[in-house]
């Protein structure tokens, strides 16, 4: 479109397009549209000038008819990227006075050519990424730019084929966006870094491309228990194994790494056990302590393993050791002494008791056996008198037991187990008898045939408060049991005569009167203290005389004791002995007594204190008879105590006492109820 300017100039276009591409070498020249001028001559177009620019330059020409247009030359190439547009502006300038001109804008469009190829923002990535991390996870986005535009700039992102296929496999690489995403599930224990090589290629007819690495390493999390693996362990073992021994041997393992794959490993510290590192992550696990299977049988021990880890975590192993047993306990019995009460005239084979000892041992070296250990009293084994059950301890009486005769036994039982070697141990037994009261009360004094009445003279003349008669009665039972007392069973005159419970003796209450019968009956009951009492009774029948006799006491001689041997064959030789002497004695008496002539009493007047001074021959007789009887009981009684009795006379109206030499001494006892004083003239 022709339009006039200003200067009177005429364009041919106010606006001029130029589309040039940027691959166009510089010196490549274009043609531009020339100026209209109606004047001619001088007046006409004369130049043109161009605005100052770095690409582009004009070239005037001269037309054969004179006209004048202009060139538009490319000095410097052209880049799109750094300059896509190029506002020129062409004057034309006439050559009248004044000058006119008249302008045109030239547009210069630069067109793109795939010249660049696609860059990164780094040409390498370093990405940490922690293990298990969810499928689909982004590990980065990838931004390649390409400054070209349209097709040229547009890309596609890929592998390059030095890229493993573990990678491949394990990431995901979005070809539009660039986004690397977790494929599958990433192990660090499995694999710890990746390498990936992406391209980025334009979609230009000739295709540019651009690389970048991406280097992926995997953070280690604590994903993974700590492993205990027992290589060596030896069960059971001796209860006796030596303290330092080895009993197993552990490794453990710890797939992460870092603190997440250090590890403690550690047993219970009540555990007679301890750990001791051998090697690297190898531990033996030896005895810390003396062991003792009756005390712990067996041993549950748990390996507790935990790493460093945050959180951390743990494992554990339990073994169980058992312990063999070693006899090394000794039977114990209960009781470090046994005393068991039997009672007398109990019947052979019955049982006493049982003594069973422990042993915490097991299988043979606690199986017990049972004996009694031999030890002979007077000539007779132990064996002969108790029988023990080997297997369970149970003690029996081979024969019955006589409190009088036997009142103790003392030995021991040994237990001994079935071990090698066999341990043992024993205990003390202590066997009392428990008297019972099984012996009736023996009446020795006085003296009578069995079944015959005793008969005594007394002279009616007798005082109040005179021994008429003494009853002694032994019983063989055991102190409780042999407790005598005396009462009267029949008694003529309850107010004539009186009788001690305790001592036996018949005294008179009163002096006789002419109204007492001559002839008095007593009846003497002896009675022990045992349950039931057993009993023994004498009678004795007094004859009243008006003829002196020599007093009760006259013919009392006193007995001397003399201390035996408690050996049983010196007992049993001595007790020969004292009968024998005894029987000699009480001949030479009687010998003497029937030679002797009756001697009269001192001169006195007839009293009631007065003794009659003769005795006939048949008092002389009667009395004789009881008194021996008297001393023979005495003899019994005391010799059943141990000792030797033997009479002796003493000067006439003394006092008689008993003397006993205690066994071994030469000390001398006196008591005065073995013998009684009468009243002489």
């Amino acid at each position: 479109m022709d339009a006039r300017g200003r200067s009177g100039l005429v364009k041919r276009r106010d606006t001029m397009h130029l589309d040039i591409s940027e691959s166009t070498p510089a010196g490549e020249r274009f043609s531009l549209n020339n100026a209209l001028d109606p004047d001619i001559g001088s007046n006409s177009i004369k130049t043109y000038y161009l605005s100052e620019s770095p690409h582009f330059s004009i070239e005037i020409q001269t037309g054969r008819d004179g006209s004048k247009f202009a060139d538009l030359i490319l000095k410097k190439a052209l880049d799109r990227e750094e300059q896509a547009v190029h506002n020129l502006i062409l004057t034309a300038v006439d050559g009248g006075v004044p000058a006119r001109s008249g302008t045109a804008s030239i547009i210069v469009r630069v067109l793109d050519t795939n010249d660049n190829s696609p860059q990164f923002e780094e040409d390498s990535y370093t990405i940490n990424l922690t293990e298990n991390s969810p499928i689909g996870s982004l590990v980065v986005k990838l931004n390649a730019t390409d400054a070209d535009e349209g097709s040229n700039s547009e890309m596609t992102y890929s592998y390059s084929l030095y890229t493993s296929e573990k990678s491949q496999d394990t990431f995901s690489l979005n070809p539009n966006t660039g986004e690397i995403r977790v494929k599958e599930m990433i192990n660090y224990e499995d694999f710890r870094i990746y390498d990936m090589e992406i391209v980025a290629a334009d979609k230009g007819a000739n295709s540019l491309s651009g690389k970048c690495k991406v280097r992926v390493l995997i953070t280690d999390m604590n994903d993974n228990h700590p492993e205990i693996s027992i290589k060596s362990f030896t069960s059971p073992v001796k209860e006796d194994v030596a303290v330092g021994s080895v009993i197993a041997v552990v490794s453990v393992s710890d797939k992460d790494s870092g603190e997440n794959g250090e590890i403690d490993l550690h047993i219970s510290d009540q555990l007679p056990f301890s750990l001791k590192e051998s090697s690297d992550n190898y531990y033996e696990l030896v005895v810390s302590e003396p062991l003792d299977r009756e005390r712990v049988p067996e041993y549950d021990i748990t390996f507790t393993i935990t790493d460093r880890g945050s959180p951390p975590l743990s494992d554990n192993e339990t073994m169980t050791l058992e312990l063999l047993d070693v006899n090394d306990n000794v039977p114990r019995f209960p009781q470090s002494s046994y005393v068991i009460r039997v009672k007398e005239n109990n019947g052979p084979g019955d049982l006493l008791g049982s003594l069973t000892a422990h042993d915490p041992d097991l299988h043979e070296n606690q199986y017990l056996v049972y004996f009694i250990l031999e030890k002979e009293i007077v000539n007779t084994s132990m064996s002969m008198l108790f029988s023990i059950n080997p297997e369970n301890g149970n003690l029996y009486a081979l024969k019955t037991f006589d409190y009088e005769m036997e009142k103790e036994f003392l030995f021991h039982v040994e237990a001994r187990d079935s071990g090698v070697p066999p341990l043992s141990s024993n205990v003390s037994v202590h066997i009392v008898i428990m008297d019972q009261n099984d012996n009736t009360p023996l009446i020795v004094s006085p003296w009578r045939a069995h079944g015959s009445v005793v008969e005594e003279r007394i002279a009616r003349s007798t005082d109040k408060g005179t021994l008429i008669s003494k009853v002694i009665a032994l019983d063989a039972d055991s102190v409780h049991n042999s407790r005598v007392t005396y009462q009267f069973l029949q008694n003529t005159d309850a107010t004539l005569f009186s009788l001690d419970q305790y001592n036996g003796e018949i005294r008179t209450m009163r002096m006789f009167s002419y109204r007492d019968s001559r002839h008095q009956r007593l009846v003497v009951i002896a009675k022990d203290n045992g349950e039931p009492s057993l009993s023994a009774t004498v009678t004795i029948k007094l004859s009243t005389v008006e003829t002196a006799l020599k007093t009760y006491a006259d013919m009392t001689e006193v007995p001397l004791e003399y201390d035996i041997f408690s050996d049983l064959n010196l007992y049993l030789v001595i007790g020969l002995g004292s009968v024998s002497f005894l029987l000699l004695i009480t001949i030479l008496v009687t010998i003497v007594l029937k030679c002797q002539k009756a001697k009269p009493s001192k001169a006195a007047p007839p009293c009631r204190n007065s003794v009659i001074s003769e005795r006939n021959s048949t008092i002389a007789d009667s009395t004789l008879v009881s008194n021996d009887a008297y001393w023979y009981s005495l003899f019994l009684a005391e010799t059943r105590k141990g000792k030797l009795v033997v009479r002796q006379p003493v000067p006439k109206g003394a006092r008689y006492v008993v003397s006993s030499i205690p066994r071994g001494t030469g000390l001398t006892e006196t008591s005065d109820s073995a013998a009684s004083t009468l009243q002489t003239s």
